[in-house]
């Protein structure tokens, strides 16, 4: 795997995570206790080998950049290889941002150039999963393809929110649908490829020259080079979740709850490596229950917690109920609070008497496209003050102060 170079891409803002992402990029967001969304893709990478790693951040990227650093976590802090922060910049003449994923690729030619190497691994920072590259790369190397794309069946009901892949009984692509409101197979884009790097970059630098391409992989490289190419889809049949949404997003976390979760945190063979910070191991109350949660380092806790994940350095006062939520780190919550189905988001203050994600659903009043579930979200670094009561899809913003004893229905927001 030496002659592999990883490219993640790592920019989003994934605007359907609501107020998740007001503050930091998606790929940022915390998930499962003590994780990053971007750690996966991380893991994936030297779990499979692949060590010379670039990250491509463009929005907000000021805490992505500094949870990577030089990479030690992963074992990337090293000499000929590593892991390399890739960010917009400015010439003399523009200040050049990334249009699209194929045009983050071409603007940074230079830095793969530099690595020499004979294929690259494009992949998203923004997805859950569990993925040998290298099982992936040598699939590649076996078709001679100049492009593979890992592809996953989806139901059929669900494929119009996919680019579809269209295969011959060998698996090559002889048609790309993207998005299609009649799709033609249920084989769908993970959004993670190989390409052989030759050439690939002749077809970006003339993607470049395109002044009607939108320089996206799957829009226009992609669709371009099916005609006259070899381009094939990988079958990948592993774990894998976007967690683009807050129902998604909320889901997934408490699938790694049950008893047998379907995403193994705990496979030695296949370690996720992450940037935490060193705390005191966590504390349970003799008094209280924990049922099938997670509870991380760092937690004490004197009320009751069931089916939900607890991030590092939570506390949970005595006689608060914790019910099918994610709680995300140093999050405080007082003394007799419940909180059912909701997020609450990092170094939030929730005070005693509160009531959260209570009574009956309702539509959102404020954005029905991304609340558009049962959960309540609570953005990071706010304050509940005593006594509140917040109903089911509500939306409290980010450094908010939620004043004493304030109601707010089911549906409705706190910006």
């Amino acid at each position: 795997m030496q002659n592999i170079l990883g490219l993640i891409l790592a920019g989003g803002q994934g605007t359907r995570l609501g107020v998740l992402t007001e503050k930091i990029p998606k790929p940022a967001v915390q998930f499962g206790g003590k994780y990053r969304i971007i750690d996966f893709t991380l893991s994936n990478c030297v779990n499979s080998g692949i060590y010379s790693i670039g990250v491509l951040t463009q929005y907000r990227p000021h805490l992505l950049n500094r949870h990577i650093g030089i990479g030690k976590p992963w074992d990337l802090d090293r000499k000929g290889g590593g892991v390399t922060i890739l960010q917009p910049y400015s010439t003399l003449t523009e200040s050049i941002w990334f249009k699209g994923t194929a045009d983050a690729v071409y603007q940074n030619i230079e830095f793969v150039d530099e690595h020499q190497p004979e294929y690259i691994v494009v992949l998203s920072g923004d997805h859950i999963y569990s993925m040998d590259y290298s099982e992936f790369v040598y699939y590649h190397i076996s078709k001679g393809a100049v492009a593979t794309i890992a592809c996953m069946e989806v139901p059929l009901n669900e494929a119009h929110r996919f680019g579809i892949m269209v295969t011959d009984i060998d698996n090559k692509v002889v048609e790309f649908q993207e998005k299609p409101k009649e799709p033609k197979s249920n084989l769908a884009s993970l959004g993670i490829y190989v390409f052989t790097w030759d050439f690939i970059k002749k077809v970006l630098i003339e993607d470049a020259k395109d002044e009607s391409s939108e320089h996206d992989f799957g829009k226009n490289v992609i669709p371009k080079i099916l005609s006259t190419e070899k381009v094939y889809a990988f079958p990948f049949e592993g774990y894998w979740r976007d967690v683009g949404t807050i129902l998604s997003y909320w889901e997934t976390n408490l699938e790694l709850t049950r008893p047998i979760p379907p995403f193994n945190l705990y496979d030695p063979n296949w370690r996720v490596y992450t940037r935490s910070e060193e705390m005191q191991p966590a504390y349970i109350s003799d008094e209280r229950t924990v049922r099938n949660s997670i509870i991380s380092e760092g937690c004490e806790i004197y009320g009751t917690v069931d089916a939900s994940v607890i991030s590092q350095g939570v506390t949970i006062g005595e006689g608060s109920i914790i019910k099918n939520s994610v709680i995300m780190t140093r999050v405080v919550v007082g003394k007799n609070v419940v909180i059912e189905d909701s997020i609450i988001s990092e170094n939030t203050v929730i005070k005693d008497g509160c009531k959260i994600g209570v009574g009956n659903f309702a539509e959102s009043t404020y954005d029905r496209k991304v609340y558009d579930s049962h959960i309540t979200v609570v953005g990071m670094d706010s304050i509940i003050e005593e006594d509140c009561e917040i109903g089911k899809n509500v939306v409290v913003g980010n450094d908010r102060i939620v004043s004493k004893g304030t109601k707010v229905s089911s549906g409705g927001y706190y910006m």
